[in-house]
């Protein structure tokens, strides 16, 4: 018990001293894709509904706890997608807790039947509340008896801090294939509590991602293969911050397996993540987990999370790619993975 409540010091510590937020990590980037790309909104042309839960250390006494809830659609005389991201994210059991609402715009450009070019721009409300009562200092601590001392830092004027935060991306599509990129907090905002003595900006985060979806097996006579591989990669750069994830998804009729690998370019492997899926027409429910490779594996349980998804439109998918009916108008997706 000891070692933990170490460990759960060490983090306040950390969190007390910077009191800067880390931008929130999903395994399942599909399943977030609002949160991943603006331009990806409305890109299943289908109203999409989507909730998400995600636990990281759950086993430790101050977990990383984030929701989400999301709709998006495809809007024919805007020529692109709308959206609505809503996330509450909890840093150390709500020691800092951040409430974020986001409206999203794209915009599809149709080159011809193969190639599309998405374009989208994110707007999002940040609040941040600290919840000092919660924080450990350094001065606090006993060697022997723990926390039992009170703590000398001077409190900040303000325990809730707001601000507008912007991000831009792009994905393009051809047939099988897709290429998206994204620029998060364009504006650099600055998160400390109190700006007039401290400053806290959260540096420009930059996102590739790729992928493709490739069916294999056979057709004869009645009998076709309906199963489907998908190679996927991102990457991300945050100030000198790297980090690499790559992985397949196995899909076949309802079910999709996925394994993903994270780590940064010195190949210091952080997380090992499978993924269960089950989907059907208009419904999608996955499951995730993260093991912990690094050398936080023995302070910490990894990260479980949970997706679902509703599309209040009627699709239909092939091995040509998702379609949504509307009327007499057939229109194609991008066929980027759901999980």
């Amino acid at each position: 018990m000891l070692k933990w409540r170490i460990v759960h010091i060490i983090i306040l510590i950390v969190l007390s001293q910077v009191v800067k937020a880390q931008d929130i990590e999903f395994s399942q980037f599909y399943a977030n894709r609002l949160y991943l790309n603006p331009a990806l909104a409305g890109s299943e042309f289908a109203p999409v509904a989507s909730l998400s839960y995600r636990n990281q250390w759950p086993q430790n006494n101050k977990p990383f706890v984030t929701y989400t809830i999301s709709y998006d659609q495809y809007v024919d005389i805007m020529h692109g997608g709308l959206g609505l991201l809503l996330i509450q994210d909890n840093q150390g059991d709500g020691a800092i807790k951040t409430t974020m609402v986001s409206g999203v715009y794209s915009y599809s450009l149709n080159i011809n039947r193969n190639f599309s070019v998405n374009t989208g721009l994110k707007a999002t409300y940040v609040q941040r509340k600290l919840d000092w009562e919660s924080l450990v200092f350094s001065d606090m601590i006993d060697p022997l008896y723990g926390v039992i001392y009170p703590g000398r830092e001077i409190q900040p004027g303000s325990l809730s801090h707001s601000y507008i935060d912007f991000s831009l991306g792009i994905v393009a599509n051809y047939k099988n294939f897709y290429l998206g990129a994204v620029a998060d907090h364009l504006s650099e905002p600055d998160e400390a509590f109190d700006s007039d003595n401290n400053s806290a900006v959260l540096p420009r985060k930059y996102t590739v991602h790729a992928g493709a979806a490739i069916p294999i097996g056979y057709s004869r006579g009645l009998m076709k293969s309906d199963f489907m591989i998908s190679p996927n990669i991102l990457y991300q750069k945050q100030q000198d911050f790297e980090q690499m994830n790559y992985g397949l998804y196995f899909s076949r009729t309802n079910w999709v397996v996925g394994t993903w690998f994270r780590q940064n370019l010195s190949f210091d492997f952080d997380a090992f993540i499978v993924l269960l899926g089950y989907q059907t027409d208009r419904l999608r429910i996955g499951y995730s987990y993260d093991y912990v490779v690094s050398k936080l594996v023995k302070t910490n349980s990894g990260a479980h999370e949970i997706s679902l998804t509703y599309l209040l439109g009627k699709t239909r998918t092939s091995c040509s790619g998702s379609h949504y009916f509307r009327k007499k108008k057939r229109i194609r997706a991008i066929r980027c993975p759901k999980f």
